[in-house]
């Protein structure tokens, strides 16, 4: 494993695709951090990437040694009233987690926000990952409340916490 200071956060390009994908996979798979139990096929997961892009959305890729070990990515919402509003969703290879691999790539994804006119990023945590809940927090969400029994994964319910960060709040360097 390349030593992550090595590494690159970038703009998604349709090259990145079956990389993300891939990454994607291997953190659903671990059941633990996505809504996703695995990643839907190929084709899928670059149909809604593809869609990202074309629209403008922010997505980007965390590489080491030119292969896609995160992403982070925010989804406007497609509602007038509600386009100033996106969701992030991000996700990190087990190997390079707890290297500031997360906290790079939600900089990023949050700088193209604001320069597209959001402002207001939200997300759900699981309520028991502290290592994101902590994340979060230091980029300036804010809990906002509890979403009981939000996911079930092999009988097992768990609880997320709804989290927000309203941009006009921030510096625009992230401060």
């Amino acid at each position: 494993m390349a030593d992550w200071a090595e590494g690159e956060i970038a703009a998604t390009t349709p090259e990145h695709l079956d990389g993300f994908h891939r990454a994607f996979d291997s953190v659903a798979r671990e059941r633990i951090y996505l809504t996703f139990l695995e990643a839907p096929p190929l084709s899928e997961t670059r149909e809604y990437a593809l869609g990202l892009l074309r629209a403008g959305n922010p997505h980007f890729v965390a590489l080491a040694e030119g292969e896609v070990v995160g992403w982070c990515d925010i989804a406007r919402f497609r509602r007038p009233s509600e386009a100033h509003r996106g969701r992030l969703g991000m996700g990190i290879v087990a190997a390079y987690r707890s290297r500031g691999v997360g906290r790079r790539l939600i900089e990023a994804a949050l700088r193209r926000a604001r320069e597209i006119g959001l402002t207001r990023i939200e997300l759900d945590a699981y309520a028991d990952n502290a290592r994101a809940i902590a994340l979060y927090e230091k980029v300036g969400f804010v809990r906002e409340g509890l979403i009981r029994d939000a996911i079930c994964v092999d009988g097992v319910y768990r609880d997320a916490i709804g989290m927000g960060l309203i941009l006009r709040d921030r510096e625009p360097d992230g401060g």
